[in-house]
Protein backbone atom coordinates (compact mmCIF):
# COMPACT_ATOMS: atom_id res chain seq x y z
CA UNK A 1 0.00 0.00 0.00
CA UNK A 2 1.35 3.19 -0.87
CA UNK A 3 2.64 5.57 1.89
CA UNK A 4 0.10 8.53 0.71
CA UNK A 5 -2.58 6.72 0.38
CA UNK A 6 -2.40 5.22 3.97
CA UNK A 7 -1.79 8.79 5.37
CA UNK A 8 -5.15 10.40 3.23
CA UNK A 9 -7.20 7.39 4.67
CA UNK A 10 -5.74 8.21 8.07
CA UNK A 11 -6.36 11.63 7.44
CA UNK A 12 -10.15 11.28 6.29
CA UNK A 13 -11.20 8.94 9.33
CA UNK A 14 -9.43 10.67 12.19
CA UNK A 15 -10.96 13.21 14.37
CA UNK A 16 -10.29 16.77 13.52
CA UNK A 17 -9.64 19.42 16.02
CA UNK A 18 -11.49 21.65 14.10
CA UNK A 19 -14.96 19.91 13.86
CA UNK A 20 -16.28 22.24 11.46
CA UNK A 21 -13.71 20.06 9.17
CA UNK A 22 -15.70 16.86 9.79
CA UNK A 23 -18.85 18.53 9.08
CA UNK A 24 -18.38 19.77 5.66
CA UNK A 25 -16.51 16.50 4.51
CA UNK A 26 -19.92 14.75 5.94
CA UNK A 27 -21.47 17.42 4.09
CA UNK A 28 -19.35 16.97 0.57
CA UNK A 29 -20.20 13.21 0.71
CA UNK A 30 -23.74 13.70 1.58
CA UNK A 31 -24.21 16.36 -1.67
CA UNK A 32 -22.32 13.95 -3.70
CA UNK A 33 -24.58 11.43 -2.93
CA UNK A 34 -27.91 13.62 -3.64
CA UNK A 35 -26.57 14.71 -7.21
CA UNK A 36 -25.49 11.47 -8.18
CA UNK A 37 -28.64 9.95 -7.19
CA UNK A 38 -31.09 12.53 -8.32
CA UNK A 39 -28.70 11.96 -11.91
CA UNK A 40 -29.23 8.32 -12.06
CA UNK A 41 -33.07 8.55 -11.16
CA UNK A 42 -33.60 11.20 -13.88
CA UNK A 43 -31.83 9.73 -16.67
CA UNK A 44 -33.46 6.84 -15.69
CA UNK A 45 -36.66 8.77 -16.35
CA UNK A 46 -35.71 9.66 -19.73
CA UNK A 47 -34.33 6.45 -20.95
CA UNK A 48 -37.64 5.13 -19.94
CA UNK A 49 -39.72 7.83 -21.86
CA UNK A 50 -37.26 7.60 -25.00
CA UNK A 51 -37.92 3.41 -25.10
CA UNK A 52 -41.80 4.33 -24.97
CA UNK A 53 -41.78 6.63 -27.47
CA UNK A 54 -39.96 4.62 -29.76
CA UNK A 55 -42.38 1.62 -28.65
CA UNK A 56 -45.03 3.88 -30.14
CA UNK A 57 -43.24 5.12 -32.92
CA UNK A 58 -41.86 1.59 -34.20
CA UNK A 59 -44.91 -0.05 -33.40
CA UNK A 60 -46.48 1.84 -35.95
CA UNK A 61 -44.29 3.03 -38.26
CA UNK A 62 -42.33 1.17 -40.74
CA UNK A 63 -38.92 0.32 -40.37
CA UNK A 64 -37.62 1.98 -43.23
CA UNK A 65 -39.25 4.51 -46.02
CA UNK A 66 -37.54 4.88 -49.21
CA UNK A 67 -38.80 8.24 -51.10
CA UNK A 68 -38.10 9.54 -54.47
CA UNK A 69 -36.05 12.76 -55.22
CA UNK A 70 -36.91 13.29 -58.71
CA UNK A 71 -38.57 12.36 -62.38
CA UNK A 72 -35.47 9.85 -63.22
CA UNK A 73 -36.48 7.82 -59.50
CA UNK A 74 -40.15 7.45 -60.46
CA UNK A 75 -38.75 5.48 -63.68
CA UNK A 76 -36.72 3.42 -61.73
CA UNK A 77 -38.97 2.49 -59.12
CA UNK A 78 -39.68 -0.88 -60.52
CA UNK A 79 -35.79 -1.70 -60.32
CA UNK A 80 -36.20 -0.37 -56.80
CA UNK A 81 -38.73 -3.02 -55.83
CA UNK A 82 -36.94 -5.87 -57.77
CA UNK A 83 -34.40 -5.14 -55.24
CA UNK A 84 -36.78 -5.36 -52.23
CA UNK A 85 -38.08 -8.63 -53.35
CA UNK A 86 -33.64 -10.00 -53.06
CA UNK A 87 -32.79 -7.96 -49.81
CA UNK A 88 -34.60 -10.51 -47.25
CA UNK A 89 -36.55 -8.11 -45.41
CA UNK A 90 -40.22 -9.09 -43.86
CA UNK A 91 -42.63 -7.25 -45.68
CA UNK A 92 -42.84 -4.08 -48.01
CA UNK A 93 -46.00 -1.77 -49.70
CA UNK A 94 -46.11 0.89 -51.94
CA UNK A 95 -47.43 4.24 -50.76
CA UNK A 96 -48.81 7.58 -51.45
CA UNK A 97 -49.29 10.69 -50.40
CA UNK A 98 -51.14 13.69 -50.12
CA UNK A 99 -52.60 16.64 -48.63
CA UNK A 100 -56.39 16.50 -48.84
CA UNK A 101 -59.70 18.56 -47.69
CA UNK A 102 -61.99 16.45 -45.52
CA UNK A 103 -65.44 17.42 -44.85
CA UNK A 104 -68.02 15.89 -43.35
CA UNK A 105 -71.32 18.43 -43.09
CA UNK A 106 -70.03 21.54 -42.02
CA UNK A 107 -67.25 20.50 -40.46
CA UNK A 108 -64.06 20.72 -42.85
CA UNK A 109 -60.74 19.18 -41.49
CA UNK A 110 -57.26 19.45 -43.52
CA UNK A 111 -55.51 16.52 -42.93
CA UNK A 112 -52.93 13.71 -44.53
CA UNK A 113 -53.72 10.64 -46.66
CA UNK A 114 -52.02 7.78 -47.45
CA UNK A 115 -52.07 5.26 -49.77
CA UNK A 116 -50.83 1.95 -48.49
CA UNK A 117 -51.48 -1.87 -49.42
CA UNK A 118 -54.19 -2.94 -46.89
CA UNK A 119 -53.33 -6.87 -47.33
CA UNK A 120 -50.10 -6.14 -45.93
CA UNK A 121 -51.02 -3.65 -43.74
CA UNK A 122 -50.76 -6.11 -40.34
CA UNK A 123 -46.78 -6.54 -41.93
CA UNK A 124 -45.75 -3.07 -42.49
CA UNK A 125 -47.82 -1.09 -40.15
CA UNK A 126 -49.31 -1.46 -36.72
CA UNK A 127 -52.38 -0.79 -37.71
CA UNK A 128 -53.73 -3.99 -36.31
CA UNK A 129 -52.76 -3.22 -32.35
CA UNK A 130 -53.22 0.75 -32.57
CA UNK A 131 -56.89 0.20 -33.65
CA UNK A 132 -59.42 1.78 -31.34
CA UNK A 133 -62.71 1.03 -33.11
CA UNK A 134 -63.41 -1.05 -36.01
CA UNK A 135 -61.34 -3.55 -38.13
CA UNK A 136 -59.12 -4.33 -40.87
CA UNK A 137 -60.73 -6.61 -43.21
CA UNK A 138 -60.72 -6.90 -47.00
CA UNK A 139 -64.25 -4.96 -47.33
CA UNK A 140 -62.00 -1.81 -46.23
CA UNK A 141 -60.66 -2.28 -49.65
CA UNK A 142 -63.60 -2.77 -51.64
CA UNK A 143 -65.94 -0.06 -50.32
CA UNK A 144 -63.88 3.25 -49.94
CA UNK A 145 -62.80 2.24 -46.38
CA UNK A 146 -60.40 4.62 -44.97
CA UNK A 147 -58.80 4.46 -41.16
CA UNK A 148 -58.77 7.71 -39.23
CA UNK A 149 -56.79 9.15 -36.11
CA UNK A 150 -58.25 9.15 -33.48
CA UNK A 151 -58.34 13.08 -33.03
CA UNK A 152 -59.24 13.74 -36.35
CA UNK A 153 -61.98 11.16 -35.80
CA UNK A 154 -63.27 14.07 -32.45
CA UNK A 155 -62.90 17.12 -34.43
CA UNK A 156 -65.21 15.66 -37.49
CA UNK A 157 -67.50 13.98 -35.05
CA UNK A 158 -67.42 10.62 -36.89
CA UNK A 159 -68.08 7.60 -35.88
CA UNK A 160 -67.08 3.77 -37.64
CA UNK A 161 -69.82 3.73 -40.39
CA UNK A 162 -69.61 7.51 -41.13
CA UNK A 163 -68.93 8.78 -44.34
CA UNK A 164 -66.83 11.68 -45.14
CA UNK A 165 -66.23 13.11 -48.24
CA UNK A 166 -62.02 13.71 -49.62
CA UNK A 167 -61.13 16.40 -52.03
CA UNK A 168 -57.67 15.80 -52.99
CA UNK A 169 -55.40 19.39 -53.90
CA UNK A 170 -55.37 18.44 -57.94
CA UNK A 171 -59.22 18.57 -57.91
CA UNK A 172 -59.45 22.12 -56.30
CA UNK A 173 -56.90 23.10 -58.79
CA UNK A 174 -58.84 21.76 -61.81
CA UNK A 175 -61.67 23.37 -60.51
CA UNK A 176 -60.79 26.76 -59.96
CA UNK A 177 -59.43 26.81 -63.47
CA UNK A 178 -62.10 24.83 -65.92
CA UNK A 179 -65.11 26.96 -62.94
CA UNK A 180 -66.32 23.69 -62.09
CA UNK A 181 -66.90 21.68 -59.05
CA UNK A 182 -64.22 19.44 -57.90
CA UNK A 183 -63.76 16.11 -57.65
CA UNK A 184 -65.01 14.80 -54.48
CA UNK A 185 -65.34 11.38 -53.44
CA UNK A 186 -67.00 9.28 -50.46
CA UNK A 187 -65.21 6.96 -48.15
CA UNK A 188 -66.85 4.92 -45.65
CA UNK A 189 -64.88 5.20 -41.71
CA UNK A 190 -63.87 1.73 -41.16
CA UNK A 191 -61.70 1.89 -38.26
CA UNK A 192 -60.06 4.52 -35.43
CA UNK A 193 -56.81 3.87 -34.52
CA UNK A 194 -54.82 5.99 -31.63
CA UNK A 195 -50.98 5.74 -32.17
CA UNK A 196 -50.24 7.99 -28.87
CA UNK A 197 -48.61 10.04 -31.86
CA UNK A 198 -50.63 13.49 -32.00
CA UNK A 199 -49.25 14.30 -35.38
CA UNK A 200 -50.68 10.63 -37.19
CA UNK A 201 -53.59 10.84 -34.37
CA UNK A 202 -54.88 14.59 -35.16
CA UNK A 203 -54.12 14.45 -39.33
CA UNK A 204 -53.26 10.93 -40.62
CA UNK A 205 -55.80 9.19 -43.29
CA UNK A 206 -55.02 5.65 -44.44
CA UNK A 207 -56.77 4.10 -47.11
CA UNK A 208 -56.79 1.32 -50.10
CA UNK A 209 -53.41 2.01 -52.09
CA UNK A 210 -55.42 1.74 -55.57
CA UNK A 211 -58.51 3.88 -54.01
CA UNK A 212 -56.01 7.05 -52.80
CA UNK A 213 -53.95 6.80 -56.26
CA UNK A 214 -57.71 6.79 -58.12
CA UNK A 215 -58.61 10.19 -55.61
CA UNK A 216 -55.31 12.05 -56.29
CA UNK A 217 -55.74 11.25 -60.21
CA UNK A 218 -52.23 9.78 -60.13
CA UNK A 219 -53.53 5.99 -61.12
CA UNK A 220 -49.90 5.10 -62.92
CA UNK A 221 -47.70 6.86 -60.08
CA UNK A 222 -46.45 6.51 -56.36
CA UNK A 223 -43.86 7.96 -54.33
CA UNK A 224 -42.08 5.05 -52.81
CA UNK A 225 -42.51 1.92 -50.28
CA UNK A 226 -42.24 1.68 -47.01
CA UNK A 227 -41.00 -1.67 -45.39
CA UNK A 228 -40.47 -3.71 -42.16
CA UNK A 229 -37.26 -5.37 -41.74
CA UNK A 230 -36.57 -8.72 -39.81
CA UNK A 231 -34.86 -7.18 -36.56
CA UNK A 232 -35.08 -3.42 -36.28
CA UNK A 233 -31.20 -3.03 -34.81
CA UNK A 234 -29.93 -3.48 -38.54
CA UNK A 235 -32.16 -0.01 -40.41
CA UNK A 236 -29.19 1.35 -40.11
CA UNK A 237 -27.15 -0.67 -42.01
CA UNK A 238 -29.55 -2.14 -44.46
CA UNK A 239 -30.15 2.02 -45.15
CA UNK A 240 -26.39 2.30 -45.78
CA UNK A 241 -25.85 -0.67 -48.24
CA UNK A 242 -29.27 -0.44 -50.00
CA UNK A 243 -28.90 3.67 -50.56
CA UNK A 244 -25.80 2.41 -52.09
CA UNK A 245 -27.60 -0.18 -54.58
CA UNK A 246 -30.55 1.98 -55.90
CA UNK A 247 -28.51 5.81 -55.63
CA UNK A 248 -28.66 8.16 -53.59
CA UNK A 249 -29.19 10.59 -56.72
CA UNK A 250 -32.66 9.44 -56.98
CA UNK A 251 -33.90 8.50 -53.87
CA UNK A 252 -34.15 8.99 -49.91
CA UNK A 253 -33.59 6.38 -47.52
CA UNK A 254 -35.47 7.00 -43.97
CA UNK A 255 -35.13 4.66 -41.05
CA UNK A 256 -37.33 5.07 -37.82
CA UNK A 257 -35.09 7.71 -36.42
CA UNK A 258 -34.92 9.40 -39.52
CA UNK A 259 -38.73 10.09 -39.64
CA UNK A 260 -39.14 11.35 -36.09
CA UNK A 261 -35.49 12.90 -35.87
CA UNK A 262 -36.53 16.54 -34.92
CA UNK A 263 -38.38 14.79 -32.18
CA UNK A 264 -35.54 12.45 -30.98
CA UNK A 265 -33.09 15.23 -30.93
CA UNK A 266 -35.09 17.50 -29.12
CA UNK A 267 -35.18 14.56 -26.48
CA UNK A 268 -31.16 13.82 -26.41
CA UNK A 269 -30.97 17.86 -26.09
CA UNK A 270 -33.56 17.40 -23.07
CA UNK A 271 -31.34 15.01 -21.45
CA UNK A 272 -27.86 16.61 -21.96
CA UNK A 273 -29.20 19.86 -20.22
CA UNK A 274 -30.96 17.30 -17.17
CA UNK A 275 -27.55 15.94 -16.61
CA UNK A 276 -25.46 19.28 -17.19
CA UNK A 277 -28.43 21.25 -14.33
CA UNK A 278 -28.07 17.77 -11.94
CA UNK A 279 -24.28 17.83 -12.28
CA UNK A 280 -24.24 21.52 -10.81
CA UNK A 281 -25.16 19.66 -7.36
CA UNK A 282 -22.22 17.54 -7.31
CA UNK A 283 -20.53 20.32 -8.32
CA UNK A 284 -21.40 22.45 -5.18
CA UNK A 285 -20.73 19.77 -3.03
CA UNK A 286 -17.41 19.56 -4.40
CA UNK A 287 -16.63 23.07 -3.25
CA UNK A 288 -16.97 21.77 -0.13
CA UNK A 289 -14.28 19.22 -0.62
CA UNK A 290 -12.63 22.65 -1.39
CA UNK A 291 -12.97 24.38 1.53
CA UNK A 292 -12.39 21.04 3.74
CA UNK A 293 -9.08 19.71 2.41
CA UNK A 294 -8.10 23.89 2.49
CA UNK A 295 -8.82 23.82 6.54
CA UNK A 296 -7.17 20.47 6.59
CA UNK A 297 -4.23 21.57 5.19
CA UNK A 298 -3.86 24.19 7.90
CA UNK A 299 -4.67 22.13 10.27
CA UNK A 300 -2.19 19.37 9.54
CA UNK A 301 0.18 22.04 8.81
CA UNK A 302 3.20 20.85 11.47
CA UNK A 303 2.11 16.84 10.25
CA UNK A 304 3.11 18.22 7.20
CA UNK A 305 6.29 20.02 8.02
CA UNK A 306 7.05 16.70 9.99
CA UNK A 307 6.83 14.40 6.98
CA UNK A 308 8.86 16.88 4.69
CA UNK A 309 11.07 17.03 7.27
CA UNK A 310 11.95 13.17 7.37
CA UNK A 311 12.20 13.22 3.66
CA UNK A 312 8.56 12.67 2.26
CA UNK A 313 9.07 15.11 -1.23
CA UNK A 314 6.26 17.60 -2.42
CA UNK A 315 4.97 15.78 -5.02
CA UNK A 316 4.37 12.92 -2.08
CA UNK A 317 2.53 15.90 0.12
CA UNK A 318 0.49 16.86 -2.73
CA UNK A 319 -0.66 13.33 -3.93
CA UNK A 320 -2.25 12.78 0.25
CA UNK A 321 -4.61 15.91 0.00
CA UNK A 322 -6.06 14.41 -3.75
CA UNK A 323 -6.01 10.95 -2.55
CA UNK A 324 -8.42 12.46 0.40
CA UNK A 325 -10.98 14.57 -2.00
CA UNK A 326 -10.87 11.45 -4.39
CA UNK A 327 -12.03 8.96 -1.58
CA UNK A 328 -15.02 11.95 -0.34
CA UNK A 329 -15.84 11.52 -4.24
CA UNK A 330 -15.85 7.75 -3.91
CA UNK A 331 -17.78 7.53 -1.47
CA UNK A 332 -20.43 10.23 -2.05
CA UNK A 333 -20.66 8.30 -5.82
CA UNK A 334 -21.16 5.02 -4.28
CA UNK A 335 -23.16 6.26 -2.08
CA UNK A 336 -25.61 7.98 -5.02
CA UNK A 337 -25.26 5.31 -7.19
CA UNK A 338 -26.83 2.88 -4.01
CA UNK A 339 -29.62 6.09 -3.29
CA UNK A 340 -30.42 5.91 -7.05
CA UNK A 341 -31.06 2.04 -7.26
CA UNK A 342 -32.68 2.17 -3.99
CA UNK A 343 -35.39 4.68 -5.28
CA UNK A 344 -35.69 3.14 -8.91
CA UNK A 345 -36.38 -0.32 -7.21
CA UNK A 346 -39.22 1.58 -5.55
CA UNK A 347 -40.83 3.36 -7.86
CA UNK A 348 -40.41 0.36 -10.56
CA UNK A 349 -42.09 -2.32 -7.18
CA UNK A 350 -44.33 0.24 -5.50
CA UNK A 351 -45.36 2.74 -8.27
CA UNK A 352 -45.01 5.51 -5.90
CA UNK A 353 -45.27 8.41 -9.03
CA UNK A 354 -48.35 6.90 -10.55
CA UNK A 355 -49.11 8.31 -14.04
CA UNK A 356 -52.99 8.44 -16.30
CA UNK A 357 -52.97 5.62 -18.79
CA UNK A 358 -55.17 7.59 -20.41
CA UNK A 359 -52.79 10.53 -21.57
CA UNK A 360 -49.73 7.69 -21.53
CA UNK A 361 -51.05 4.56 -22.74
CA UNK A 362 -48.84 3.45 -19.19
CA UNK A 363 -50.07 3.73 -15.51
CA UNK A 364 -46.33 4.05 -14.08
CA UNK A 365 -43.31 6.08 -14.31
CA UNK A 366 -40.96 4.71 -16.95
CA UNK A 367 -37.77 3.93 -16.31
CA UNK A 368 -34.93 2.32 -17.53
CA UNK A 369 -30.97 1.84 -16.10
CA UNK A 370 -28.08 1.70 -18.48
CA UNK A 371 -24.51 1.34 -17.69
CA UNK A 372 -23.68 4.09 -19.70
CA UNK A 373 -25.23 6.00 -17.29
CA UNK A 374 -23.48 5.26 -14.60
CA UNK A 375 -20.18 5.66 -16.37
CA UNK A 376 -20.84 9.52 -17.50
CA UNK A 377 -22.12 10.08 -13.82
CA UNK A 378 -18.95 8.58 -12.10
CA UNK A 379 -16.11 9.44 -14.42
CA UNK A 380 -18.04 13.31 -13.78
CA UNK A 381 -18.42 13.06 -10.56
CA UNK A 382 -14.26 11.63 -10.30
CA UNK A 383 -12.96 14.25 -12.28
CA UNK A 384 -14.89 17.08 -10.14
CA UNK A 385 -13.68 15.45 -6.72
CA UNK A 386 -10.53 15.04 -7.65
CA UNK A 387 -10.26 18.71 -9.14
CA UNK A 388 -11.15 20.42 -5.96
CA UNK A 389 -8.58 18.63 -4.13
CA UNK A 390 -5.90 20.25 -6.38
CA UNK A 391 -5.86 23.82 -5.22
CA UNK A 392 -5.28 22.41 -1.37
CA UNK A 393 -2.74 19.32 -2.40
CA UNK A 394 -0.55 21.93 -4.42
CA UNK A 395 -0.76 24.53 -1.04
CA UNK A 396 0.26 21.23 1.13
CA UNK A 397 2.91 20.80 -0.92
CA UNK A 398 4.50 24.46 -0.92
CA UNK A 399 4.37 24.57 2.86
CA UNK A 400 7.80 25.32 4.31
CA UNK A 401 8.83 23.17 6.76
CA UNK A 402 11.45 25.10 8.90
CA UNK A 403 8.34 27.49 9.57
CA UNK A 404 5.96 24.69 10.02
CA UNK A 405 8.13 23.07 12.92
CA UNK A 406 9.02 26.45 14.31
CA UNK A 407 5.57 27.63 14.91
CA UNK A 408 4.10 24.83 15.20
Amino acid sequence: MKLESFIARRYLMSKHKINFITIISYLSIGGISIGVGALIVVLAVFNGFSELVTSFFTGFDPHIRIEVKNEEGYNKLGYVEEKLKEAGIETYSPIITSKILAIQGKINQVAEIKGIDLKKVGGVYGLKESLFTGEVDTSAEKDNGIFIGIQLADRMQVLVGDSVVLVSPAGIERSIVSYSLPRMEAFRIAGVFSTGNQEYDGQLILGSFGKVQSLLGAEDKYQGFELRLKEINSSEAFRSKFLKEIGEENFNVLTWYDLHKNLYSVMEIERWIAYLILSLIIAVAVFNILGSLTMSVIEKRRDIGLLRAIGLREKSISKIFVYQGIYVGVIGTVSGFLLGLLLYYIQVTYNVYPLDPTQYKINSLPMQLRIMDFVAVGIASFVLSMGAAIYPARKAAKVNPMDAIKWE
